[in-house]
């Protein structure tokens, strides 16, 4: 029993690797902050894993009113179109705190739903 417990808690601690989207990828007009509601609770060092072709991006928001308005003064790229392909790219959620995610071609942000926000709650064993 002892062993079970032990196996039990193990399991509960460990990272998960999730593919942003699932098999739509990281693409123009999926909803991805339906797709964040289904796949949350997202823990500290979940990695998060973002699949895409060119002319699609990632970049990581300053806040909250850059996130509303598409507005990337500031924020960081995380992955330009080559890192996206084949296996993509990984981002690990390592603190708790909000990552704001979006794709700055075009219309992806403000049009294409290519935006949502992670809050990673932390591990309690």
């Amino acid at each position: 029993i002892a062993l079970l417990v032990i196996a039990t808690t193990m399991a509960m601690t460990e990272a998960r690797t999730i593919v942003v989207g699932g098999s739509e990828n990281w693409r123009f007009g999926y909803n991805y902050t339906d797709w964040t509601l289904k796949n949350s609770p997202f823990y500290i060092n979940d990695k998060l894993v973002f699949k895409f072709d060119a002319p699609h991006n990632v970049y990581l928001l300053p806040n909250l009113y850059s996130y509303i308005k598409c507005d990337f003064r500031g924020a960081k790229l995380l992955a330009g179109a080559p890192k996206g392909a084949g296996e993509g790219f990984e981002v690990v959620l390592n603190q708790w705190r909000l990552y704001y995610f979006a794709s700055s071609n075009d219309k992806d942000c403000s049009d294409g739903l290519m935006k949502f926000f992670a809050m990673p709650l932390p591990r309690w064993q």
